[in-house]
């Protein structure tokens, strides 16, 4: 079965279908115009809309995902704008590194919403994802993308970015969602 994967990221494309590699799922990419507008104020809404944007420039079951990193200590920022916290990937590491500098509370999660949409566009099935974890004081690793250099799993004395993809495709926020939404789908 192949799934129009509503992104414009090569390497997330990668990571779903590595996901998926034990289901008979293929994701795709959508057709050329594919350009959503992420303006929902959850990662619910957004998710939603990247999958409706998906589907129309496509016409075929679309699956989405939003996500991000929620920080405790700084209100669950960056949040919606994990993405636009600030410019480089190192830029937003910086950053919350800086506005966590003399915090003891380091608790934070990945979140990652999954939204799919059936042959007709309509909304069939709305998931969630999370992995819990902790802000480490410097960046480690060199796999992944993303905050994973900073970010530590509950359970775990290194970072996700020390990780196998393997590993980190076991454990991640992407693949608890998912696998949800796998399940769903082999449950029709």
């Amino acid at each position: 079965m192949k799934i129009v994967f509503a992104t414009g990221n090569p390497h997330k494309l990668e990571e779903v279908n590595f996901i998926a590699k034990d289901s008979d799922i293929e994701f795709i990419l959508p057709a050329v115009g594919f350009n959503p507008i992420e303006d929902g104020s959850t990662f619910e809404e957004n998710s939603l809309k990247k999958a409706q944007e998906a589907y129309r420039v496509s016409g075929m079951m679309s699956l989405a995902d939003d996500s991000g990193l929620c920080i405790e200590a700084l209100n669950g920022a960056p949040g919606l704008y994990s993405a636009r916290y600030a410019g480089s990937q190192a830029e937003k590491i910086e950053r919350i590194l800086r506005e966590l500098d003399g915090i003891e509370n380091r608790k934070a999660k990945f979140v990652c919403c999954m939204t799919l949409l059936d042959n007709n566009g309509k909304m069939i099935y709305q998931t969630t994802g999370e992995c819990h974890g902790s802000i480490i004081k410097e960046a480690k690793g060199i796999n992944g993308f993303g905050y994973d250099p900073v970010f530590m799993p509950e359970g775990y004395n290194i970072t996700i970015a020390e990780m196998s993809e393997d590993k980190k495709n076991q454990i991640s926020h992407r693949a608890n969602a998912l696998h949800d939404v796998i399940n769903y789908l082999e449950s029709l």
